[in-house]
C-alpha cells in the first residue's frame, strides 16, 4: 500500500477548485443574479412574457424603467420589489394575454 502525503497547500488548492465550481454552477444557474440593470429581453426571460406585455407593463406604469439612447433598462431590485408586492401569481394573467 503507498502512502501519499498531503500538504496544506494542496488542501488550498483543493478549496479553490472547489469554490470555483461552485459559482460557476451559480452562475449557470442564474446568469442574471450579478446584474444591477436588466435588458428588455433579460426581463421577457425572467417573467415569460412577450416584448408587447412588457410594453404594456412599461405603459400601465407596472414596471419602473430607464431609457438610455434607444436601450430601455430594468433595475433587478426593482423588477423584484415589483414580482414581491404583485406576488408572482398575479404575472400569470400576462402570460395569458388578459390585462
Amino acid at each position: 500500500m503507498e502512502i501519499e502525503l498531503i500538504t496544506l497547500a494542496d488542501l488550498q488548492s483543493l478549496k479553490q477548485e472547489i469554490l470555483s465550481e461552485i459559482r460557476e454552477l451559480i452562475k449557470q444557474k442564474n446568469p442574471d443574479s450579478n446584474k444591477k440593470w436588466l435588458k428588455s429581453k433579460d426581463v421577457q426571460r425572467i417573467l415569460q412574457i412577450s416584448p408587447g406585455t412588457l410594453q404594456t407593463l412599461r405603459n400601465r406604469k407596472l414596471i419602473p424603467f430607464t431609457r438610455l439612447g434607444g436601450v430601455i433598462y430594468y433595475k433587478q431590485e426593482d423588477l423584484k420589489k415589483v414580482m414581491d408586492k404583485k406576488g408572482e401569481d398575479e404575472f400569470e394573467f400576462l402570460k395569458r394575454g388578459r390585462f
